[in-house]
């Protein structure tokens, strides 16, 4: 928070915590998405969102801009045969289209102290509910990745 030199801010604070993760892609093409809540964040819970994701219009295929997180990389993960993941230069999240998506999410989120996970877990629900695929394509609809998705394949 900002204020002025001196005053100290005031801002809701629970000294308790729970995690919850969201892994999620979203398409800034078509408005797409895939969305997991899970409970954790490794290579194994990742492995399970692709397979997720594969399974959600098997004949297409998917490709997947990701930072260079650990889990991400896993020797372990099995990639789908629909799928291809494209690794971003590190410290580059605005090259990431989901990035702005998280910021959406956040900016709904954030400033509020939840009771319980399952408060909080409620709220991410409706969020989830209200976003379609105009508003996913207006958050993260970079002209940069449209005009390189129609030269490549001629839409």
């Amino acid at each position: 928070m900002i204020t002025a030199k001196g005053i100290k801010p005031v801002a809701p604070f629970l000294h308790r915590f729970d995690n919850l993760y969201l892994f999620g892609a979203f398409s800034p093409i078509t408005g797409d998405s895939c969305l997991l809540e899970m409970p954790h964040c490794n290579s194994h819970i990742f492995q399970v969102f692709i397979n997720h994701m594969s399974n959600q219009s098997p004949q297409e295929f998917k490709i997947l801009l990701l930072d260079n997180g650990a889990f991400h990389h896993a020797q372990s993960l099995i990639i789908p045969n629909n799928m291809a993941f494209i690794f971003l230069p590190p410290y580059s999240p605005e090259l990431n289209p989901a990035e702005k998506m998280w910021r959406y999410f956040k900016d709904r989120v954030s400033m509020i102290a939840y009771n319980t996970i399952e408060i909080l877990q409620q709220q991410l629900s409706q969020i989830t509910n209200q976003i379609n695929n105009d508003t996913i394509k207006s958050i993260c609809g970079n002209q940069l990745y449209k005009q390189t998705f129609k030269s490549v394949f001629n839409v």
